[in-house]
């Protein structure tokens, strides 16, 4: 049997359609703009104004190629690879952790802990505190002092919380009438069990590791350690090219150049974490969900 729709219910079909389909040029825009400068001649991409809608001139990978012959970019990457890998398991492991201990029942203080720990997602003590905290504890110019500041955030350890609250009661006494502690608990059944926010949570804490900068240019003064995205901003913001080099020479041959290599800078720095996304997709719609219900 057919179901027919009202005029209204066509109207708002019709209306949402437009709308998303309006979001999504408006999204995809940006990224399309970035793509098609990064492989345009360097020169027509410095006499183009306005809006960009394909490649100029003869599609080129002269941009590509100096970035690439830069070590401090081939740096900036591997260091924030590293702080994408690393900061994420310590992210995991102390994030679940803290959820896990929160989340059992027979845990007395859970309930006033959850209360001074929400506390966090509304007040801090600012930048100024945290960089004396940062230098009393001998972190200063140390990639800890990347990693270290935001090693759980509270929003994510609700979000596992409220997962690990789900796992029924009785795979918990059972193992516990066999003699299996917490920890046996907490590694064999509930991790197990768990890998859907998991993937969800790393997604979080990787996609933040990769775009972070502010830290880094706090925190650090010496160059090696430079994730990609503070060279990044030294190209992009501080429009100082030679910054980003490691020796006398320009970073670009040419004037005409800069523009080109900023899309390609963009690009790079872009497509490694949007590979991971196709991946986790069904594990992130999942968590979304899981963040809406109350624990």
């Amino acid at each position: 049997m057919k179901t027919r729709h009202s005029l209204g219910e066509r109207s708002f079909d019709v209306l949402n359609i437009v709308l998303m389909c309006v979001l999504m040029i408006i999204t995809l825009y940006p990224m399309l703009h970035v793509l098609f400068g990064s492989f345009s001649e360097g020169k027509e991409l410095m006499k183009h104004e306005g809006l960009l809608f394909h490649v100029l001139g003869k599609p080129t990978l002269s941009g590509y190629r100096i970035i690439l012959k830069n070590k401090n970019i081939w740096r900036g990457f591997c260091n924030s690879v590293g702080y994408v890998f690393g900061g994420t398991a310590l992210n995991l492991l102390l994030t679940s952790l803290l959820a896990y201990a929160l989340s059992r029942r027979h845990f007395a203080p859970r309930k006033l802990l959850m209360k001074l720990i929400l506390v966090t997602m509304f007040f801090s003590g600012g930048i100024i505190p945290l960089f004396l905290v940062i230098r009393l504890l001998g972190l200063f110019d140390s990639p800890l002092a990347v990693i270290l500041p935001g090693a759980i955030s509270t929003y994510n350890m609700v979000i596992m919380r409220t997962f690990f609250m789900r796992i029924p009661n009785e795979l918990e006494e059972s193992a516990q009438i066999d003699g299996a502690n917490d920890f046996v608990v907490y590694s064999r059944i509930v991790l197990p069990m768990s890998m859907a926010v998991i993937a969800v949570i790393a997604l979080y804490y990787g996609v933040g590791h990769w775009n972070a900068w502010f830290n880094a240019m706090v925190f650090l003064r010496n160059r090696n350690y430079y994730p990609l995205q503070l060279f990044l901003r030294e190209i992009l913001i501080e429009s100082n090219m030679t910054l980003a080099s490691d020796n006398s020479m320009d970073f670009v041959q040419t004037n005409y150049s800069e523009q080109l290599v900023k899309y390609c800078l963009i690009v790079v720095s872009t497509v490694p974490i949007l590979v991971l996304y196709p991946f986790l997709q069904k594990y992130f719609v999942k968590g979304v969900m899981i963040g809406a219900l109350k624990g």
